[in-house]
């Protein structure tokens, strides 16, 4: 595949569909003109790698649209995935001269794009910047927290419905919405993605969307539309204290 540039149509900060949950939502007219200055746009289709493993840091920046999967190979060539990247994610760490995971496309993803050494250096000098990416990586670190009982301790049909509820409540919050009652969004992952993501079989994937959609938890328009009748009945299957009362 190859990789390839795109200057998108809109590049004004204030029509960015990311703006409002990006590292720059704070930034007052003064700072985003800075931004600007050391910002490309960079498109990478599916199966294309953003970032090796163990490869110095070239850059910084926001994942525009599209998903991107965070993985690990070990020595004996095995991969784990480790998390998505979302629309509105960062990647990579200031501070960080090698990166620690690959970073690969899971579908056609535009990323903006920021100079590394002059984005290090704004941070110094603009807190609203560095008090977003805190809470951003602070945010990270829940998500890791959630991927690791996903993988880990949930049933096949509890990791399904996990990782569409994430992906319902992150397409929500970037539409200005709240994850409730009637949720409808587009599955970014192919099914043969999302079993290879969850450590399950493309026929456990399908056995388990078919099983959901049976139910009435699930509706399916088309290849990915999704739609959610209650978001509440959806949550109930993902195998998370959902109410908060006492595990028993």
């Amino acid at each position: 595949m190859n990789l390839h540039t795109t200057q998108l149509v809109r590049t004004d900060c204030d029509s960015c569909p990311i703006r409002h949950r990006a590292v720059c939502s704070r930034c007052e007219p003064d700072e985003l003109d800075v931004l600007e200055t050391m910002k490309t746009y960079k498109t990478y289709d599916a199966g294309q790698t953003l970032v090796w493993a163990g490869d110095s840091v070239q850059f910084l920046g926001s994942v525009v649209s599209g998903v991107a999967a965070l993985s690990q190979t070990m020595e004996d060539g095995r991969r784990q995935m480790v998390g998505l990247l979302l629309p509105s994610d960062f990647v990579g760490r200031p501070g960080r001269e090698i990166a620690p995971f690959d970073v690969v496309a899971a579908t056609e993803v535009t990323v903006c794009r920021f100079q590394k050494a002059p984005f290090e250096k704004l941070l110094v000098s603009t807190p609203s910047i560095a008090t977003r990416l805190l809470e951003m990586t602070l945010d990270e670190l829940d998500s890791a927290r959630e991927w690791m009982l996903l993988l880990g301790r949930k049933t096949a049909r509890e990791k399904i419905a996990s990782l569409l509820a994430i992906i319902a409540r992150r397409d929500a919050s970037l539409r200005l919405r709240k994850a409730a009652g009637r949720v409808q969004f587009d599955l970014p992952l192919s099914r043969e993605a999302m079993a290879d993501y969850l450590g399950l079989t493309l026929e456990t994937v399908s056995r388990q969307i078919s099983a959901l959609k049976r139910e009435g938890i699930i509706e399916l328009q088309g290849k990915r539309r999704i739609n959610i009748p209650d978001y509440a009945n959806l949550l109930n299957e993902t195998g998370d204290d959902t109410d908060g009362g006492m595990i028993v």
